[in-house]
């Protein structure tokens, strides 16, 4: 199959992102390739199209994709050696797997997204607010229908300090600040736009740490970050504060955390992702008292589906009509590992 009909730009996407999305998304000049869910290609006429001979332009990525039991596997295999391919638009914002910088040496144009910044807020200030107000306490007490009060945390007044203070990073602190906490902020270039109390460089970290009450990992996994948060900065948090990881697993030296755990500094570890994922059954997070585990889900509020859209299609008019595209990363993945 060639690369496009005619002029029309041939556009691989999944069956669900077709089915739901295919109105909004109708161009004169656009073509679908259908991922269906047992891996298979049809081609909008409904007739099936073998992998060797699609040679799509575009292809646009979902979350439906990373459900269990999705062919990811198989979208990605065929992404990174496709011929014909010139631009994939990400559902997410993070860019340090192996296929981007794949397609990016490929000469693939990346774009990701940044829709999962309001979901993956509501869920750090959610998690805290477990943690502030022991609800695990109120649980237990109801499952035993026991009537007991007990006192908890504000966070109002708390300090938080939150690194990688990006669009997710500063969507926490919005919300943080809002509840009438102290933000303080860490990036590699701090922006006089930045929404924060105050903000600090990477090498100052060491400064800031013993003041938060909640420390919030948002930042990319690159060499410099790679187990940021080691036993040295673990020794330094203060006593009874919080830790939130929704950046990457590679952020935690995870024998670290476990070790402080067991000393009650921190007093809880909220973990969405992993050195390694899906976490194993064996591993010693899903048991430890003082961990609450999440299988990568932070983003799942269902607001995203309708934004990866929107984003997709602004996209598509401007890969459509030369233009730059919005949140092009190629050339950040080409160096994130600094």
């Amino acid at each position: 199959m060639p690369s496009a009909t005619g002029d029309r730009v041939l556009t691989l996407l999944t069956r669900t992102a077709h089915d739901s999305f295919a109105d909004q998304l109708a161009r004169t000049d656009v073509s679908w390739l259908i991922m269906e869910a047992d891996g298979s290609l049809t081609g909008d006429s409904g007739a099936g199209v073998a992998w060797a001979k699609a040679r799509p332009e575009a292809a646009w990525g979902t979350s439906d994709l990373f459900r269990e039991g999705a062919p990811l596997a198989a979208f990605f295999r065929f992404l990174v050696d496709c011929p014909s391919l010139r631009w994939y638009q990400s559902p997410a914002a993070g860019y340090d797997a192996e296929p981007f910088r794949l397609m990016a040496e490929h000469g693939v144009r990346v774009s990701n997204a940044h829709v999962n910044s309001l979901p993956i807020a509501e869920f750090v200030l959610r998690a805290v607010l477990d943690e502030f107000q022991a609800v695990g306490k109120w649980r237990r007490q109801a499952e035993a229908f026991e009537w007991r009060i007990h006192d908890w945390r504000e966070v109002a007044g708390s300090t938080w300090l939150i690194i990688g203070l990006g669009h997710i990073g500063g969507a926490v602190a919005v919300r943080a600040r809002a509840l009438g906490a102290e933000v303080i902020g860490c990036r590699r270039t701090p922006s006089a736009s930045d929404p924060a109390d105050r903000v600090v460089t990477p090498d100052r970290l060491g400064e800031v740490v013993g003041e938060a009450d909640v420390v919030v990992l948002s930042a990319p996994a690159t060499v410099s970050t790679h187990h940021l948060v080691d036993a040295a900065f673990l020794d330094a948090m203060r006593p009874g504060c919080v830790l939130v990881n929704v950046g990457r697993g590679a952020l935690v030296d995870e024998a670290a955390l476990l070790a402080a755990l067991d000393t009650g500094t921190p007093v809880a570890a909220v973990l969405d992702v992993f050195g390694t994922e899906p976490l194993p059954p064996d591993h010693p997070f899903w048991t430890h008292p003082r961990v609450r585990v999440t299988p990568h889900n932070a983003a799942g509020g269902i607001g995203r589906f309708q934004r990866q859209a929107d984003l997709f299609g602004a996209n598509l008019d401007r890969w459509l009509s030369g233009r730059p595209l919005e949140h092009d990363i190629t050339d950040a993945i080409k160096e994130h590992r600094r």
